[in-house]
């Protein structure tokens, strides 16, 4: 799932290198910590935080495929 969001956070980005995804594990659930360059963060949430909730969505969804729950954390 790791490589889904990565292809989904640089699809938004300009500095595609500058891309961080962070996995932490905790059995049936796994937090994803997402870091991009500080001048694109709000790229990454949207207006309102809408692009943020449509990435939450679809982790979401792919997590109950695999009965797993997936978090998404974006830092600063």
């Amino acid at each position: 799932m790791k490589e889904v969001l990565e292809i989904i956070i640089k699809s938004i980005v300009n500095n595609k290198e500058a891309v961080q995804i962070n996995e932490i594990e905790n059995g049936q659930s796994s937090v994803y910590q997402i870091k991009v360059d500080p001048a694109e963060t709000g790229k990454i949430i949207g207006k309102q935080g809408r692009i943020a909730k449509s990435i939450r969505t679809l982790m979401k969804a792919a997590g109950a495929k695999y009965g797993k729950k997936f978090t998404i954390e974006i830092l600063d």
